[in-house]
């Protein structure tokens, strides 16, 4: 049922995927056990490119046709969800492993699926709306989850889908940041960062459309008992909007592929990657075609050089930019959390490895809150982060660096070369490391990285891997 020729295939590289994808992420945000777990763990609001491309890597490995990426995919999944665990604002448990939960995280995608097709004017026949609902059933099964949190007919799930509806979801904060915030404050992506007029003024206009157009396209219900409003013309809009995306499925295959699109906007603008260069000589362009733009609303004050080459950040933007991972304004577990899930992720390790790297951002973790949580809050501000930057370097973040250069050593030969080094950072050290043999050392790696979480320094490979949305 997972694989190429199925259902889902068919629509994955749908361009109406896009929107269908925030509607099943609202519909997930509104279960109060999913909303306190994204508010208190994920990174889709400081890092929503970033969490977007993850999820679609992650998408195409439990469907891909490979079962062993899958079954590897999947253990990595639940090994995430098990760390996923607390309470809520009002002292409600959440557990990211609870199977009715992860149970309504596929019934959104599904349930949206269908809604893609109906709000487009192509509803699905019967026949295909439950080889469709057998996948995603098959998708829960290979997560390791027992059958009957999902009914087992396609007529019961949606007196299922009802009940959840009306009797579960909420207005929580994090459906809101998503409705109201996350679009109007949208960060760019890597490859137009250096457009910010040109993406704000876009943002302006597009993020309340696509919050309106999100909005009209819940279930009424839910809308009523939320509160939730609808604009006048709301629901004309969004079916032209559905409508308008569909039509771009008659574009070239090769013009429309989600993952490729998502690698794309994930360039930074110092990668090797060829594409970055002709994007960059695009842009440049771009910005003198811009002038006109740039007068009426000037642009944002750029860092200044640094003396010895690079740019540097103020203690304000680092906090901002790379331990604030999950956007909440303070530095807590979580964003530390974050940052060593991404890693995983990135290097595709295995479980022990895992471990290990997550145990060696916990020892600095607590390295922090013992230097810096002045207030004994639990938690350290921007400002006591400000007022003892020093302290970020010690011995357990050497450990972090240690535990993070053996994992990316794959042939444990002490040394880190271009093949290991693009795995771990798919962009480059902001120079061209294609067909060199220069071995990157421990101490240098460890120099680096250092560097890069005590001192503050643009211009470095971990830009991209941590500090980019």
């Amino acid at each position: 049922m997972l694989g190429p020729g199925s259902q889902f295939h068919e629509f994955f590289n749908d361009p109406r995927w896009a929107l269908t994808i925030i509607r099943a992420t609202v519909l997930e945000a509104a279960h109060p056990q999913i909303g306190a777990a994204l508010i208190d763990n994920s990174t889709f609001v400081a890092h929503p490119w970033r969490r977007l491309r993850n999820t679609l890597v992650s998408t195409q490995r439990m469907f891909g046709a490979d079962d062993a990426v899958r079954n590897r995919e999947a253990a990595r999944l639940n090994r995430l969800h098990a760390r996923l665990n607390g309470t809520d604002a009002r002292s409600r448990p959440y557990d990211a492993m609870n199977p009715d939960v992860r149970a309504w995280v596929v019934a959104t995608m599904f349930e949206s699926a269908v809604t893609m097709y109906r709000l487009s004017g192509q509803p699905l026949e019967q026949q295909a709306m439950e080889r469709l609902y057998a996948e995603f059933q098959a998708f829960l099964a290979a997560l390791g989850d027992e059958a009957g949190h999902l009914p087992t007919s396609l007529h019961e799930f949606w007196n299922y889908y009802d009940r959840v509806v009306e009797e579960d979801l909420e207005n929580t904060e994090a459906m809101r940041i998503i409705l109201y915030k996350l679009f109007d404050h949208l960060p760019a992506p890597p490859l137009l960062n250096g457009l910010p007029t040109l993406w704000a003024a876009g943002r302006t206009v597009a993020g309340p459309i696509v919050g309106a157009i999100t909005v009209a396209s819940l279930p009424e219900p839910f809308r009523r008992r939320t509160g939730l409003p609808e604009l006048p013309g709301a629901q004309t809009l969004m079916q032209g909007a559905y409508l308008a995306a569909g039509l771009a499925r008659f574009l070239p295959g090769g013009w429309i592929k989600a993952d490729s699109i998502a690698d794309l906007l994930a360039l930074s603008p110092g990668s090797d990657d060829p594409r970055a260069r002709t994007i960059t000589a695009l842009r440049d362009k771009v910005n003198r075609a811009g002038a006109l733009i740039r007068l009426v609303t000037p642009l944002p004050p750029q860092p200044k050089p640094a003396e010895e080459g690079g740019m540097q950040r103020s203690a304000e933007e680092f906090f901002q930019e790379v331990l604030d991972q999950t956007g909440n304004g303070y530095l807590d577990w979580p964003d530390l959390a974050a940052m060593a899930r991404e890693l995983s992720s990135r290097l595709d390790l295995d479980e022990p490895e895992e471990t290990r790297l997550y145990n060696a951002f916990a020892d600095w973790w607590r390295e922090l809150q013992h230097a810096l949580d002045t207030d004994g809050d639990g938690r350290i501000s921007a400002h006591e982060y400000a007022a003892a930057v020093p302290s970020l370097a010690g011995p357990a973040l050497i450990n972090v660096a240690e535990v993070l250069f053996d994992a990316t050593d794959k042939d444990g030969n002490q040394t880190i070369d271009a093949d290991e080094y693009r795995t771990l950072f798919r962009t480059a050290f902001h120079r061209d490391t294609a067909g060199t043999k220069v071995a990157y050392t421990r101490s240098a790696f460890v120099k680096d990285f250092l560097s890069f979480m005590s001192g503050r320094q643009r211009s470095t490979p971990y830009d991209p891997l941590l500090a980019q949305a």
